[in-house]
Protein backbone atom coordinates (compact mmCIF):
# COMPACT_ATOMS: atom_id res chain seq x y z
CA UNK A 1 0.00 0.00 0.00
CA UNK A 2 1.42 3.34 -1.14
CA UNK A 3 1.88 5.99 1.64
CA UNK A 4 0.32 9.11 0.78
CA UNK A 5 1.86 12.89 1.94
CA UNK A 6 1.26 16.09 1.19
CA UNK A 7 3.62 18.63 -0.16
CA UNK A 8 2.98 22.08 0.64
CA UNK A 9 3.79 25.39 -1.08
CA UNK A 10 2.52 27.94 1.65
CA UNK A 11 0.74 29.65 -0.63
CA UNK A 12 0.35 33.74 -0.20
CA UNK A 13 -3.40 34.30 -1.49
CA UNK A 14 -4.33 37.40 -3.22
CA UNK A 15 -5.28 39.68 -0.34
CA UNK A 16 -3.50 37.79 2.27
CA UNK A 17 -0.53 38.31 3.87
CA UNK A 18 2.68 35.56 4.48
CA UNK A 19 1.48 35.25 8.07
CA UNK A 20 -1.72 34.31 6.93
CA UNK A 21 -0.25 31.59 4.77
CA UNK A 22 2.17 30.01 7.08
CA UNK A 23 -1.01 29.72 9.83
CA UNK A 24 -3.11 28.14 6.81
CA UNK A 25 -0.28 25.72 6.53
CA UNK A 26 0.08 24.83 10.44
CA UNK A 27 -3.30 24.33 9.74
CA UNK A 28 -3.54 21.90 7.51
CA UNK A 29 -0.51 20.30 8.75
CA UNK A 30 -2.49 19.49 12.10
CA UNK A 31 -5.56 18.98 9.93
CA UNK A 32 -3.31 16.51 7.67
CA UNK A 33 -2.15 14.63 10.64
CA UNK A 34 -5.30 13.88 12.18
CA UNK A 35 -6.30 12.62 8.76
CA UNK A 36 -3.39 10.19 9.13
CA UNK A 37 -1.06 11.18 6.60
CA UNK A 38 2.79 9.82 6.15
CA UNK A 39 4.89 12.82 6.15
CA UNK A 40 4.85 17.32 5.52
CA UNK A 41 7.46 18.77 2.98
CA UNK A 42 7.48 22.43 2.20
CA UNK A 43 9.89 23.46 -0.87
CA UNK A 44 12.37 26.37 -0.87
CA UNK A 45 11.13 29.27 -3.70
CA UNK A 46 12.41 32.68 -3.70
CA UNK A 47 11.46 35.98 -5.12
CA UNK A 48 7.99 34.59 -5.27
CA UNK A 49 5.33 36.74 -4.47
CA UNK A 50 2.62 33.88 -3.57
CA UNK A 51 5.24 31.53 -1.87
CA UNK A 52 5.54 32.03 2.42
CA UNK A 53 8.18 28.96 2.53
CA UNK A 54 11.34 30.86 1.12
CA UNK A 55 12.87 30.23 4.95
CA UNK A 56 12.33 26.68 4.63
CA UNK A 57 14.04 25.28 7.95
CA UNK A 58 12.25 28.11 9.86
CA UNK A 59 9.01 27.08 8.33
CA UNK A 60 9.47 23.33 9.38
CA UNK A 61 10.05 24.30 12.95
CA UNK A 62 6.82 26.23 12.74
CA UNK A 63 4.87 22.66 11.57
CA UNK A 64 6.56 20.68 13.86
CA UNK A 65 6.33 22.91 16.91
CA UNK A 66 2.54 22.96 15.95
CA UNK A 67 1.91 18.47 15.51
CA UNK A 68 3.22 15.75 17.18
CA UNK A 69 3.73 12.99 15.01
CA UNK A 70 3.86 13.63 11.88
CA UNK A 71 7.00 13.71 10.03
CA UNK A 72 8.32 17.15 8.84
CA UNK A 73 10.32 18.09 6.67
CA UNK A 74 11.81 20.23 3.26
CA UNK A 75 10.88 18.84 -0.22
CA UNK A 76 13.59 20.40 -0.52
CA UNK A 77 16.06 22.12 0.20
CA UNK A 78 18.05 24.01 -2.92
CA UNK A 79 21.55 22.66 -1.70
CA UNK A 80 23.63 25.11 -4.33
CA UNK A 81 21.84 28.29 -2.14
CA UNK A 82 23.61 27.09 0.62
CA UNK A 83 26.77 26.03 2.67
CA UNK A 84 26.19 22.38 3.52
CA UNK A 85 27.29 22.98 6.94
CA UNK A 86 24.92 25.46 7.58
CA UNK A 87 22.04 23.18 6.31
CA UNK A 88 23.91 20.40 8.55
CA UNK A 89 23.65 22.90 11.53
CA UNK A 90 19.85 23.98 10.78
CA UNK A 91 18.32 20.34 10.35
CA UNK A 92 20.58 18.83 13.36
CA UNK A 93 19.16 21.52 15.36
CA UNK A 94 15.36 21.05 14.08
CA UNK A 95 16.43 16.79 14.88
CA UNK A 96 17.57 18.14 17.98
CA UNK A 97 14.13 19.85 18.44
CA UNK A 98 11.54 16.97 17.24
CA UNK A 99 13.76 13.96 17.03
CA UNK A 100 12.38 11.13 14.60
CA UNK A 101 10.52 13.57 13.08
CA UNK A 102 13.07 15.55 10.49
CA UNK A 103 13.41 14.93 6.63
CA UNK A 104 15.69 16.23 4.24
CA UNK A 105 15.06 16.65 0.93
CA UNK A 106 17.76 18.20 -1.42
CA UNK A 107 17.63 19.77 -5.00
CA UNK A 108 20.17 21.31 -7.53
CA UNK A 109 18.33 24.25 -8.65
CA UNK A 110 18.27 27.34 -7.62
CA UNK A 111 14.32 27.46 -6.77
CA UNK A 112 14.38 30.97 -8.28
CA UNK A 113 15.83 32.54 -11.49
CA UNK A 114 19.52 33.59 -12.55
CA UNK A 115 19.33 37.40 -10.50
CA UNK A 116 17.70 35.78 -7.07
CA UNK A 117 20.42 33.24 -7.44
CA UNK A 118 23.34 35.67 -7.57
CA UNK A 119 21.68 37.64 -4.70
CA UNK A 120 21.29 34.14 -2.81
CA UNK A 121 24.82 33.73 -3.03
CA UNK A 122 26.45 36.61 -3.85
CA UNK A 123 28.49 35.90 -6.57
CA UNK A 124 28.46 33.57 -9.27
CA UNK A 125 31.30 30.84 -9.00
CA UNK A 126 28.30 28.84 -7.60
CA UNK A 127 28.23 25.65 -9.61
CA UNK A 128 24.89 23.16 -9.52
CA UNK A 129 27.13 20.57 -10.62
CA UNK A 130 28.92 20.62 -7.54
CA UNK A 131 26.16 18.86 -6.26
CA UNK A 132 26.50 15.42 -6.03
CA UNK A 133 29.99 16.70 -3.56
CA UNK A 134 27.86 19.02 -1.80
CA UNK A 135 25.32 16.16 -0.68
CA UNK A 136 28.40 13.94 0.11
CA UNK A 137 29.61 16.47 2.40
CA UNK A 138 26.31 17.26 3.85
CA UNK A 139 25.56 13.17 4.87
CA UNK A 140 29.15 13.43 6.54
CA UNK A 141 28.51 16.16 8.77
CA UNK A 142 25.22 14.23 10.15
CA UNK A 143 27.73 11.38 10.68
CA UNK A 144 28.91 9.83 14.10
CA UNK A 145 31.67 12.33 15.23
CA UNK A 146 35.46 11.32 13.79
CA UNK A 147 38.12 12.30 15.83
CA UNK A 148 40.27 13.60 13.44
CA UNK A 149 37.37 15.82 12.23
CA UNK A 150 38.22 19.65 11.74
CA UNK A 151 34.80 21.09 10.72
CA UNK A 152 31.60 19.85 13.09
CA UNK A 153 28.50 20.76 12.23
CA UNK A 154 27.13 21.16 16.30
CA UNK A 155 23.92 20.31 16.50
CA UNK A 156 23.98 18.19 13.41
CA UNK A 157 26.56 15.35 14.44
CA UNK A 158 25.34 12.12 14.97
CA UNK A 159 21.48 13.15 14.08
CA UNK A 160 21.11 11.31 11.19
CA UNK A 161 18.58 13.05 9.38
CA UNK A 162 17.47 10.94 6.55
CA UNK A 163 18.24 12.47 3.24
CA UNK A 164 15.82 12.53 -0.03
CA UNK A 165 17.29 13.43 -3.40
CA UNK A 166 14.67 15.49 -5.10
CA UNK A 167 14.78 15.99 -9.20
CA UNK A 168 12.47 17.15 -12.70
CA UNK A 169 15.19 14.66 -14.91
CA UNK A 170 17.19 12.03 -14.83
CA UNK A 171 20.44 13.58 -13.04
CA UNK A 172 18.53 13.35 -9.62
CA UNK A 173 17.93 9.73 -10.26
CA UNK A 174 20.99 8.80 -11.65
CA UNK A 175 22.29 10.32 -7.87
CA UNK A 176 20.10 8.88 -5.55
CA UNK A 177 20.67 5.50 -7.35
CA UNK A 178 24.34 5.76 -6.79
CA UNK A 179 24.33 6.83 -3.13
CA UNK A 180 21.73 4.71 -2.51
CA UNK A 181 18.97 6.85 -0.88
CA UNK A 182 15.40 7.63 -1.61
CA UNK A 183 13.79 9.70 -4.44
CA UNK A 184 11.50 12.00 -4.87
CA UNK A 185 10.50 12.94 -8.60
CA UNK A 186 8.38 16.43 -9.24
CA UNK A 187 6.03 14.95 -11.43
CA UNK A 188 3.60 17.51 -10.33
CA UNK A 189 4.92 19.86 -12.30
CA UNK A 190 7.54 18.00 -14.90
CA UNK A 191 5.94 14.66 -15.00
CA UNK A 192 7.65 14.23 -19.05
CA UNK A 193 10.65 12.31 -17.51
CA UNK A 194 8.90 10.71 -14.61
CA UNK A 195 8.61 7.03 -16.41
CA UNK A 196 12.10 7.51 -18.05
CA UNK A 197 13.86 8.55 -14.65
CA UNK A 198 12.56 5.81 -12.28
CA UNK A 199 13.86 3.35 -14.82
CA UNK A 200 17.16 4.83 -14.26
CA UNK A 201 16.53 4.94 -10.59
CA UNK A 202 15.51 1.50 -10.14
CA UNK A 203 18.04 -0.25 -12.95
CA UNK A 204 21.35 1.41 -11.04
CA UNK A 205 20.31 1.34 -7.75
CA UNK A 206 22.97 0.52 -5.37
CA UNK A 207 22.13 -0.51 -1.34
CA UNK A 208 23.44 1.27 1.31
CA UNK A 209 23.44 1.42 4.80
CA UNK A 210 20.30 4.16 4.46
CA UNK A 211 18.54 1.95 2.04
CA UNK A 212 18.14 -2.01 0.97
CA UNK A 213 15.74 -1.61 -2.34
CA UNK A 214 15.06 1.56 -4.20
CA UNK A 215 12.06 3.85 -2.47
CA UNK A 216 10.16 6.23 -4.80
CA UNK A 217 8.58 9.12 -3.88
CA UNK A 218 6.20 11.17 -6.78
CA UNK A 219 4.26 14.70 -6.69
CA UNK A 220 0.65 14.27 -7.06
CA UNK A 221 -2.20 17.07 -7.70
CA UNK A 222 -5.28 16.38 -6.20
CA UNK A 223 -8.34 19.04 -6.00
CA UNK A 224 -11.18 17.01 -4.65
CA UNK A 225 -14.67 18.10 -3.40
CA UNK A 226 -17.90 16.74 -2.92
CA UNK A 227 -18.96 17.37 -6.87
CA UNK A 228 -16.98 17.37 -9.92
CA UNK A 229 -18.14 20.90 -10.84
CA UNK A 230 -16.81 22.47 -7.51
CA UNK A 231 -13.32 20.71 -7.95
CA UNK A 232 -12.85 21.97 -11.41
CA UNK A 233 -14.11 25.20 -10.07
CA UNK A 234 -11.33 25.17 -7.61
CA UNK A 235 -8.63 24.03 -9.47
CA UNK A 236 -8.30 27.08 -11.17
CA UNK A 237 -6.47 28.77 -9.19
CA UNK A 238 -3.41 26.38 -8.98
CA UNK A 239 -4.11 26.69 -12.93
CA UNK A 240 -3.78 30.18 -13.02
CA UNK A 241 -0.57 30.27 -10.47
CA UNK A 242 0.89 27.47 -12.67
CA UNK A 243 0.25 29.64 -16.00
CA UNK A 244 1.46 32.43 -14.52
CA UNK A 245 4.65 31.87 -13.41
CA UNK A 246 5.62 29.63 -16.78
CA UNK A 247 4.85 32.52 -18.88
CA UNK A 248 7.28 35.13 -16.12
CA UNK A 249 4.45 36.08 -13.99
CA UNK A 250 4.26 34.84 -10.95
CA UNK A 251 2.27 36.30 -8.23
CA UNK A 252 -0.09 35.40 -5.15
CA UNK A 253 -2.55 32.43 -5.49
CA UNK A 254 -5.77 33.97 -7.79
CA UNK A 255 -9.09 33.09 -6.61
CA UNK A 256 -11.38 30.80 -8.90
CA UNK A 257 -13.08 31.77 -12.27
CA UNK A 258 -15.60 30.18 -13.99
CA UNK A 259 -15.16 28.71 -17.31
CA UNK A 260 -11.38 29.06 -17.10
CA UNK A 261 -10.87 26.40 -20.31
CA UNK A 262 -12.51 28.70 -22.45
CA UNK A 263 -10.35 31.50 -21.55
CA UNK A 264 -7.31 29.36 -22.53
CA UNK A 265 -5.03 30.06 -25.92
CA UNK A 266 -3.72 26.99 -27.80
CA UNK A 267 0.21 27.88 -26.07
CA UNK A 268 -1.49 27.41 -22.63
CA UNK A 269 -3.75 24.60 -23.45
CA UNK A 270 -0.20 22.82 -24.69
CA UNK A 271 1.20 23.47 -21.06
CA UNK A 272 -2.13 22.49 -18.71
CA UNK A 273 -1.95 19.54 -21.11
CA UNK A 274 1.86 18.82 -19.82
CA UNK A 275 0.55 18.24 -16.12
CA UNK A 276 -2.34 16.12 -16.61
CA UNK A 277 -0.80 13.13 -16.59
CA UNK A 278 0.02 13.44 -12.69
CA UNK A 279 -3.42 14.88 -11.55
CA UNK A 280 -6.90 14.45 -10.34
CA UNK A 281 -9.61 16.33 -10.56
CA UNK A 282 -13.22 15.60 -9.25
CA UNK A 283 -15.04 13.40 -6.48
CA UNK A 284 -13.46 11.10 -3.85
CA UNK A 285 -14.84 7.50 -6.55
CA UNK A 286 -13.06 10.30 -9.55
CA UNK A 287 -9.63 10.67 -7.05
CA UNK A 288 -9.51 6.60 -6.04
CA UNK A 289 -9.71 5.60 -9.99
CA UNK A 290 -6.98 8.21 -11.04
CA UNK A 291 -4.46 7.65 -8.21
CA UNK A 292 -5.15 3.61 -8.63
CA UNK A 293 -4.04 3.81 -12.17
CA UNK A 294 -1.37 6.47 -11.18
CA UNK A 295 0.13 3.91 -8.94
CA UNK A 296 -0.37 0.96 -10.85
CA UNK A 297 1.70 3.00 -13.57
CA UNK A 298 4.67 4.02 -11.60
CA UNK A 299 4.33 1.45 -8.62
CA UNK A 300 5.34 4.41 -6.45
CA UNK A 301 6.02 3.58 -2.73
CA UNK A 302 4.33 7.07 -1.44
CA UNK A 303 2.79 10.18 -2.93
CA UNK A 304 3.52 13.37 -2.40
CA UNK A 305 0.11 15.11 -2.65
CA UNK A 306 -0.21 18.94 -3.62
CA UNK A 307 -3.33 20.94 -3.91
CA UNK A 308 -3.48 24.50 -4.74
CA UNK A 309 -6.74 25.64 -3.65
CA UNK A 310 -7.65 29.55 -3.00
CA UNK A 311 -10.24 28.86 -0.04
CA UNK A 312 -8.50 27.21 3.10
CA UNK A 313 -11.66 25.26 3.95
CA UNK A 314 -12.16 23.76 0.56
CA UNK A 315 -8.30 22.61 0.75
CA UNK A 316 -9.01 21.25 4.21
CA UNK A 317 -11.74 19.17 2.24
CA UNK A 318 -9.78 18.19 -0.38
CA UNK A 319 -7.07 16.95 1.63
CA UNK A 320 -9.48 14.79 3.03
CA UNK A 321 -11.35 13.33 0.45
CA UNK A 322 -7.92 12.60 -0.66
CA UNK A 323 -7.01 10.47 1.96
CA UNK A 324 -10.50 8.73 2.53
CA UNK A 325 -10.34 8.15 -1.57
CA UNK A 326 -6.97 6.70 -1.28
CA UNK A 327 -7.06 4.20 1.81
CA UNK A 328 -6.00 1.01 1.06
CA UNK A 329 -4.11 1.58 -2.31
Amino acid sequence: MAKLSVLDLSPINEGQTAGDALANSLSLAQHAEALGYHRYWVAEHHNMPGIASAATAVVIGHIAGGTQRIRVGAGGIMLPNHAPIMVAEQFGTLEALFPGRIDLGLGRAPGTDGVTAQALRRTLNSDPNKFPQDVLELREYLKDAQPNARVRAVPGEGSHVPLYILGSSLFGAQLAAILGLPFAFASHFAPAAMMQALQIYRSEFEPSETLEAPYVILGYNICAADTEAEARYLRTSGLQAFLNLRFGNPGKLPPPVEDFDSTLTAQQQQVMAQISSAASVGTADQVRQDVEAFLQQTQADELIVTSQIYDHAARLRSYEIAKQACCGL
